[in-house]
């Protein structure tokens, strides 16, 4: 958890929303289906620009003292309780806080008594977009040093732990200047969402489609007919990353 999640909107519609420069170069584009390692927008802040900038990153960090970038694919996460304290993820979190935009996440269920897992979008009822709470890093001294990033994950609150005892750390938008500026106290900035704001996200069922990282489009976000949610799930289901 997170291991897959939708990021559909323009640069232009993200630099307006989060009122952040473009540096993007036209490489953002609709993704219903990311997985871990794919390039996904963010919202950092740049002294080069002097405020937010919208960035394109690797879904996977990769720390600046790593000897290659393989194990990105390991490391799309980094749990809340540890951020402060991990080797790979302290200097990020204390200097290199950043946004992940997103129209939801996934996370999967097993059904009762041996059935399919049952796929699950996470969303704002009102059609908005999510401001995941991530961290940045730059890895390589070549001319085009790769950026990659990492989601926090905290354990999961309200009806989402039905789905998920993780859940990504959400940011209202009151929290994103404190979140972006780097520095503060890890007990303040690694708070659970508001009740407002949980009850403000559905949980919708969707078809097995997305379980596939080949498949792609706004068809796999539509509702599908599922039974109810039952009670907190004891043993998650992990869905391979790719």
């Amino acid at each position: 958890m997170c291991g897959r999640y939708a990021t559909t909107r323009s640069a232009a519609d993200l630099s307006a929303l989060f009122e952040s420069y473009d540096d993007t170069g036209g490489r953002v584009g609709a993704d219903y289906n990311v997985a871990p390692t794919d390039p996904v927008p963010i919202v950092r802040m740049s002294t080069t620009r002097g405020g937010r900038t919208l960035s394109v990153a690797r879904w996977g960090l990769v720390p600046s003292w790593a000897k290659d970038a393989r194990g990105a694919a390991r490391m799309i996460n980094a749990r809340a309780e540890t951020v402060a304290t991990t080797a790979a993820y302290a200097r990020p979190f204390a200097r290199r806080r950043c946004l992940v935009p997103a129209d939801g996440w996934y996370e999967w269920v097993r059904g009762t008594g041996g059935a399919r897992k049952q796929p699950y979008f996470m969303t704002p009822r009102d059609g908005g977009v999510l401001a995941l709470a991530g961290i940045w890093s730059v890895w390589g001294d070549g001319p085009e040093p790769l950026l990659t990033c990492s989601m926090l994950t905290m354990a999961a609150v309200g009806d989402l732990a039905l789905v998920h005892d993780r859940m990504p750390l959400l940011l209202t938008a009151d929290r994103w200047d404190g979140w972006l500026a780097g520095g503060g106290d890890p007990a303040d900035l690694l708070v659970p969402p508001g009740d407002e704001t949980l009850a403000g996200i559905e949980i919708r069922p969707v078809g097995a489609a997305v379980g596939d990282v080949r498949n792609d489009g706004p068809e796999l976000v539509s509702r599908v007919p599922a039974g109810p949610l039952g009670a907190p799930v004891e043993a998650p289901v992990e869905l391979p990353l790719f």
